[in-house]
């Protein structure tokens, strides 16, 4: 006998959106990298994760909050707390999704948590998406996202972004030793405009120095999350001699504009127990420092 629905679960608001995989995103994506557009057309797979860069919807300028992102309520929870960032998730890459095709985007609420950090309140709010083409499930992800409260400049400019430090603790906060790669990307004013206008992402944080600065307490723009996290599953599939499946990531650290940003990533430490090579690799984004500001785990 199966289980009866939770009755919450029903009720988590469910959002589909519908789109045309046209491969000029994703070919202005490679320009961004620095790399041809044209290694990319009509009938390619789609970069697992690219997927952000679809599924935009136009939005009224009076549907828009004070810090640039849509009011909330509406998709995501009324949350009563004014700053927003990009904590993590988990992308799993089930069919190649096809450029050139119409896709389907089904997001829904999974869960909504309230904790409590070392500087205040904090609700984590984690999304589920599916991308469809037809009937195939090509992408599963589940994102997360944190609200805080305000916070001075001090304590702004060095708190992490994924939850109050918890993730920094446990990947120790420093890169790992003696990385079996190594990369530097350097975002610019431009790289991050450009980003905001793919993803049409409307924080301030992005693009409006005045607003960061002054009004949430950073040192300088920041760069987005989601460009962090495709920066660290680009280089890692570029080193990886077979397909990334599975990429989990967490943000510890913020980067800045004009600060760059080394990507590095080595097979993952084996238990004691195990033997052979490790299917998992760790993968890190660190910031000017040597600080991991983001880590993540292919496979």
């Amino acid at each position: 006998m199966s289980e009866a629905p939770d009755p919450a679960e029903e009720r988590a608001p469910t959002r589909i959106r519908t789109d045309v995989l046209t491969p000029w995103a994703a070919q202005a994506m490679l320009g961004l990298l620095d790399r041809d557009p044209r290694g990319i057309a009509e009938g390619d797979a789609l970069p697992l994760g690219w997927h952000w860069l679809y599924f935009r919807h136009p939005c009224r300028g009076s549907r828009l909050a004070r810090d640039g992102h849509e009011v909330r309520g509406d998709f995501m929870p009324d949350v009563d707390l004014p700053r927003r960032m990009w904590a993590g998730g988990t992308l799993r890459s089930l069919h190649p999704v096809s450029l050139g095709e119409a896709a389907r985007l089904r997001s829904k609420i999974l869960t909504v948590t309230e904790k409590r950090g070392r500087s205040g309140r904090l609700v984590f709010v984690t999304v589920g998406h599916t991308v469809l083409q037809g009937d195939r499930r090509c992408v599963e992800e589940e994102q997360v996202i944190v609200y805080r409260g305000s916070a001075p400049p001090s304590a702004a400019s060095s708190a992490g972004t994924g939850g109050d430090g918890a993730a920094g603790r446990e990947s120790g906060g420093r890169a790992s030793p003696a990385p079996e790669w190594s990369e530097t990307f350097l975002p610019t004013t431009v790289t991050l405009f450009q980003f905001s206008a793919l993803t049409y992402n409307g924080h301030r944080i992005h693009y409006d120095h005045p607003y960061v600065t002054q009004e949430e307490g950073y040192p300088g723009l920041l760069v987005h999350g989601p460009l962090t996290a495709l920066l660290l599953l680009d280089a890692a599939q570029r080193h990886s001699p077979r397909p990334v499946r599975q990429f989990r990531y967490r943000a510890l650290a913020p980067l800045f504009v004009d600060q760059p940003i080394v990507l590095v990533g080595q097979a993952a430490p084996a238990p004691a127990a195990e033997s052979g090579p490790r299917k998992e690799r760790v993968v890190q984004a660190l910031g000017p420092s040597g600080e991991v500001a983001m880590g993540g785990w292919v496979s």
